[in-house]
Formats: C-alpha cells, sequence, structure tokens
C-alpha cells in the first residue's frame, strides 16, 4: 500500500468515525469537539488533493466560524450550563485525544508532502499558475448561479432564523421628539410641601 493511500484511509476513518460521534454524542461540548476534527479532517484530505486553499477555507471558516456560530447556540439553547461548568476537566481527556489526533494528521500530510512520499499522479498546474485563481474562475463563470442560489439560501435561511427568535411582539420605546419640545416644567414635576416632624 502507498504511503498516500493509507493516509487517506486514515483521515476518511477518522473523518468517518468524528461524523458518527457527532450526531450520537449526547453532550453538545463532545458533539463541538467531533465537530472541529471531521473538519480538520477534512481539509487534510483536500490537502493530500492538492487544493491547498479549500482546505485553508475549510480550516479558517468552518473551524473559525461555524464552531463559534454552534457554540452560540448552544449557549443561547435552555442548557444547565452550570452543570457543563462543574465537568470542565473530565473534557480534557477528549480534547487532549482529538487534539493529538489534529497534530497526527497534519504530521502526516504535511511531512509525507515534504518528505516527498506522495507520488502524486494528479496533474500539476504551472509555475505561474494559482489555485486560488483557478477556483475565483470557475466560481464566478461556470458555477455563477449556484453560487448565487447558495447566497440566497444562506440569506433565508438568516431571516428564518431571526423570525423565529423573534416570537414576542416587540414594545416599541421610540420617542417622538416633538412632544419632548413643548413640554414644560409644570407638567412633569410637583413640588410638594411637607411639614416637618420632630423627634420627642
Amino acid at each position: 500500500m502507498e504511503f498516500k493511500t493509507f493516509v487517506f484511509y486514515f483521515l476518511s476513518a477518522i473523518l468517518v468515525f468524528a461524523g458518527l460521534r457527532v450526531i450520537t454524542a449526547r453532550n453538545p461540548v463532545h458533539a463541538a469537539l467531533y465537530l472541529v476534527l471531521a473538519f480538520f479532517s477534512a481539509s487534510g484530505v483536500w490537502m493530500l488533493l492538492q487544493a491547498e486553499f479549500l482546505a485553508i477555507a475549510l480550516v479558517l471558516v468552518y473551524v473559525g466560524a461555524v464552531m463559534v456560530l454552534f457554540l452560540f447556540v448552544v449557549m443561547m439553547l435552555d442548557i444547565n450550563l452550570d452543570r457543563l461548568r462543574e465537568g470542565f476537566w473530565s473534557y480534557l481527556p477528549l480534547g487532549a485525544i482529538i487534539a493529538l489526533l489534529m497534530v497526527t494528521e497534519m504530521a502526516l500530510v504535511l511531512g509525507g508532502n515534504y518528505l516527498g512520499l506522495f507520488e502524486s499522479s494528479v496533474p500539476q498546474a504551472a509555475s505561474d499558475a494559482s489555485n486560488v485563481q483557478a477556483v475565483g474562475r470557475l466560481m464566478f463563470t461556470e458555477y455563477v448561479y449556484p453560487f448565487e442560489l447558495a447566497s440566497v439560501i444562506l440569506l433565508v435561511g438568516i431571516i428564518a432564523a431571526v423570525a423565529l427568535t423573534q416570537r414576542e411582539k416587540r414594545k416599541n420605546k421610540s420617542v417622538d421628539a416633538s412632544q419632548q419640545v413643548f413640554v414644560k416644567a409644570r407638567d412633569r414635576v410637583r413640588v410638594l410641601q411637607m411639614p416637618a416632624e420632630k423627634r420627642d
């Protein structure tokens, strides 16, 4: 078995396992950690295909932004966060195992590429060609309609999320400036005269 094939099967096995644990883990923090591992393993597969831009975008966008969004959703739900904070040290072993797997994946992919262990059959681009330029050209020429459709779907999802969270009618707290200008002090302030109390 070639080294590249071994690395691919290793990353794929971790990706499938992490994806299954995301939907079967009962603890939302554990599910978030497994989701990070799944995204990181998928970016390793992209690195094997020499699509560095997509691999970095997967890490930056999904691990960075989507995971923060997921944790915000966890915090917004009716979950007993005090119970989650009490077991902070219980998350350390799982977090350490996932971090070790991520370091191992990086070492296999980057080390194998550096040592020349990947005898790639992927056609190499010219030295002056850019992976980002090729992705951008395809995205905005051949796939411009699916790209726009995806943006519309995301916009609809954002509007639906806002509409679902705004269930109660909000009270309008705006102030009419014309009424404030014509206010007189005697209408708002009343001075009371009270007799002083004497102590015996």
